[in-house]
């Protein structure tokens, strides 16, 4: 599984890292998780608001902070 934390940096976005790695802990599996900060590569993503998220090439949040129970979800 990769995902993508997308944001430029800011408080929300670590907040949004640091979620998906309690809902990475709490169903214990193993992912490969980027924190993509570059605005050209973001723009690349097709991505316009942050934070977002990307799971396998698919964003499933944008402009929000997903709590770490939601994200379980979006990861089965």
């Amino acid at each position: 599984m990769n995902i993508k934390v997308i944001g430029t940096g800011c408080e929300k976005c670590d907040q949004l890292y640091a979620n998906v790695q309690e809902a990475l802990k709490i169903t214990g599996r193993v992912a490969e998780v980027e924190k993509i900060e570059d605005l050209m590569e973001i723009v690349k993503l097709g991505v316009m608001t942050s934070p977002s998220l990307m799971i396998d090439g698919k964003l499933v949040v944008s402009g929000r902070i997903a709590k770490p129970d939601e994200l379980v979800k979006l990861m089965k």
